[in-house]
């Protein structure tokens, strides 16, 4: 964005130009999600500080069953409700 155009007219903070309520609806969005981010975060550490290192080898602890299956497993996603990322 060095030389655009519209490099004057976004104010800093808020480079989509949203209006100031939308702008604050967005903030309050993206702060609820990040907290959500960080309870999952925190979750899969209390879990993989209770097992091996050598089981937890190439594994991640899937949140939906609570155990911890193969990373390409747990990307591909295990709830039958929701589709996956990446094709099964």
């Amino acid at each position: 964005m060095r030389n655009s155009p519209l490099k004057g007219l976004v104010r800093k903070g808020n480079s989509q130009g949203l209006n100031p309520q939308a702008l604050k609806d967005k903030r309050d969005r993206d702060l609820v999600a990040a907290n959500n981010r960080s309870a999952l975060r925190n979750e899969s550490q209390i879990e993989r500080r209770k097992k091996s290192t050598t089981f937890l080898k190439g594994k991640d602890h899937d949140h939906y069953t609570g155990s911890f299956v193969s990373s390409s497993k747990n990307r591909a996603g295990m709830n039958p409700n929701k589709k996956g990322t990446k094709n099964e």
